[in-house]
């Protein structure tokens, strides 16, 4: 199946289901807790036991590895030590709000120096702390390095699959240190959405109130919601959250396309509309025209007269392929013409640039 054909299928599906049926979600999937999250962890270390594609002349390497020999005993300047087999690495991990003594956690391990490849490699013991408090060490990792991934060469041939100076330890990192995570007063709590929007505060405020049959939630702005504890939850907070957590919602959703450049990827989002427009590409000639009609009932119905928009899309090829679509100008019958008459999705991106920029984009365009 062509690139263009497969980007109309999940095109297609997703704008044809999407205004069918807005599911609820739980609020736990689209907001946070204020002061419960994440901490960012950071360390130095270095990898050992790679094939001879680890740092070459790196001065920070063979400082490195004559401070740690130093530590064990063992005195060699840093002029006098060539490494082929040892790389300096940052190592960075996550820390979960309420990770404890032992828990374990992943780390990835990413080259500093001009290594080729950390294929094979043993991270050694290195303390992680966070940016805010460098002094403070909140996890050790270590272990066996998983790349995914090789880096070969020989004579100026090269072969390489994805990234192999970028590795994963899974559970490679004990904690020896957890945060300590203040959940407000217990008086009250604050609730911050993952994507702000005004309408979903305003409808969260409503789920949560309806829940507990009482006014307790109230939006602040867009994106934060400050929530009372009522009375029968204040010696039991743990589950006035989960409950919190568990009232479902219908979050609004900002009409948006995405489009990455590099990959040729383009996500487009429900309720994208276009208005009348038309495009030259190359080959190819788009034109949209949306066009208000009238819509009359019947007489002795109920119905009442409605104004409803037309639109009409034509996308022509040099050489006089035409593909004609009379319906909603939508992004989704917009692919579906292209489609038509064999365009790239290199050309849908150009496309959809050139309409945002004459502002008939009807959505917020993100490229990447």
């Amino acid at each position: 199946m062509r690139p263009m054909a497969v980007l109309l299928a999940i095109a297609s599906a997703l704008l044809a289901i999407g205004p069918v049926h807005a599911e609820q979600v739980r609020l736990k999937d689209i907001a946070e807790i204020e002061g419960v999250g994440e901490e960012f962890l950071f360390g130095y270390g270095l990898v050992v036991g790679l094939n001879g594609t680890g740092d070459s002349s790196n001065y920070i390497t063979a400082q490195s590895v004559s401070n740690m020999l130093r530590r064990l005993g063992i005195t060699v300047p840093p002029e006098q030590i060539r490494l082929r087999n040892v790389a300096a690495v940052m190592v960075t991990a996550k820390l979960p709000p309420f990770a404890k003594p032992g828990s374990r956690i992943d780390v990835t391990v990413s080259s500093i120096g001009d290594a080729r490849s950390l294929v094979g490699g043993t991270l050694l013991p290195t303390p992680l702390r966070t940016p805010f408090d460098p002094e403070t060490v909140y996890a050790i990792a270590q272990g066996e390095i998983s790349i995914g991934g090789y880096r070969f060469g020989a004579r100026g041939a090269l072969a390489q699959k994805n990234h192999p100076t970028v590795g994963h330890i899974p559970g490679g990192g004990i904690v020896v240190r957890g945060m300590e995570v203040k959940l407000a007063d217990g008086e009250s709590l604050t609730l911050v959405l993952d994507d702000p929007d005004f309408t979903t505060a305003s409808r969260v405020v409503e789920a949560i109130n309806a829940k507990f049959g009482s006014k307790i939630a109230s939006a602040i702005d867009g994106g934060t919601i400050k929530l009372t504890v009522p009375q029968r939850y204040k010696g039991d907070l743990v589950r006035f959250i989960a409950e919190v957590e568990n009232v479902k919602v219908e979050p609004d959703t900002v009409a948006r396309v995405v489009i990455d450049e590099r990959t040729g990827t383009v996500v487009i989002g429900k309720d994208v509309r276009i208005s009348t427009v038309a495009v030259a590409h190359g080959d190819i000639r788009v034109e949209i025209s949306t066009t208000a009609e009238v819509s009359q009932p019947y007489p002795e119905t109920a119905g009442q007269t409605v104004v409803v928009e037309s639109s009409r899309v034509d996308v022509t090829e040099e050489g006089g392929s035409v593909a004609l679509i009379e319906s909603n100008a939508t992004i989704g019958q917009l692919v579906a013409a292209l489609n038509a008459i064999g365009a790239t999705p290199q050309d849908l991106i150009a496309i959809l640039q050139n309409i945002a920029k004459a502002g008939a984009l009807k959505a917020k365009l993100i490229v990447r």
